[in-house]
């Protein structure tokens, strides 16, 4: 399979023309498995949706496979795009549709297969993440772990060069967490060609997937290397992230509240 770097060149993306990350200049490496790292709001989802296409940057170029994604045709777009496999935040199930039935739309919606060949494929890719039994189940019938796992398999049908995960241990327990990693790192042995990146803030599943990390803060890139590299650093916000320092904390508790909202409330509780 062939590998591919996903290159920034002085990105900058947003909303509505304002920026929430500016000047990004990095390489995720291809055959590797890359972190996204950062606190909640620092942009990471963002910088994702813009990598899947979803979203076109304000400026700078985003180079995947060496091909700057924002500049193909549409056609060569479109073939570019069907190498990309996404793992959702939530799984994104369609509740109406079977486990079988969510895992092969891929398939379904672009291909004239007969339901033989369909089912066959998704027994395949489920059989890889442990839900063969639940082939026929519906979304609600599973668990947050097994919806998760369900939409890797999605996300794998077609093979990808290029597997891109947002946030897939959020939500879970410390033990499903832990199977999720190990999921990944056994899907990359699997295909060793494939260029994964995650899109995280959890430290224990960024110490055992990750080969590259990029971490966001305020707005920029504020770190870009290898893991070793990461915590071999002594940028000190990277040292308060990695070490879950919250640094000082200033609250104000003696904030009075209006006595005339403070009367109704209390005769709302004694009601």
């Amino acid at each position: 399979m062939e590998s591919w770097d996903i290159c920034f060149r002085n990105l900058s993306v947003g909303y509505n023309g304002v920026p929430v990350l500016s000047d990004i200049n990095a390489t995720l490496p291809g055959g590797k498995v890359s972190v996204i790292l950062g606190g909640s709001g620092c942009g990471k989802s963002t910088l994702l949706r813009h990598v899947i296409g979803l979203a076109k940057p304000i400026k700078g170029g985003i180079l995947i496979g060496g091909k700057d994604l924002f500049t193909l045709s549409r056609n060569d777009f479109r073939r570019l795009r069907k190498r990309m496999g996404v793992l959702f935040q939530d799984g994104a199930l369609l509740g109406a549709l079977t486990l079988a039935q969510n895992v092969v739309l891929p398939l379904s919606e672009h291909l004239r297969l007969q339901k033989k060949l369909l089912r066959e494929a998704a027994l395949r890719v489920l059989r890889m993440v442990g839900l063969e039994e639940f082939v026929d189940y519906y979304p609600n019938q599973l668990s947050g772990g097994m919806r998760k796992r369900a939409g890797l398999a999605r996300a794998i049908i077609a093979d990808p060069a290029l597997l891109l995960c947002d946030e897939p241990t959020s939500g879970l327990d410390p033990i499903t967490a832990a199977r999720m990693d190990n999921l990944l790192l056994s899907m990359h042995a699997k295909y060793p060609g494939m260029t994964i990146v995650s899109v995280s803030h959890d430290l224990a599943s960024l110490k055992t997937i990750a080969d590259y990390v990029l971490v966001l803060g305020e707005g920029r890139a504020i770190f870009a290397g290898t893991l070793q590299e990461l915590y071999a650093s002594k940028n000190t916000y990277l040292e308060q992230f990695l070490e879950r320092n919250p640094g000082p904390v200033s609250l104000d508790f003696d904030q009075k509240r209006n006595p005339e909202i403070e009367k109704i409330l209390q005769k709302w509780l004694d009601s």
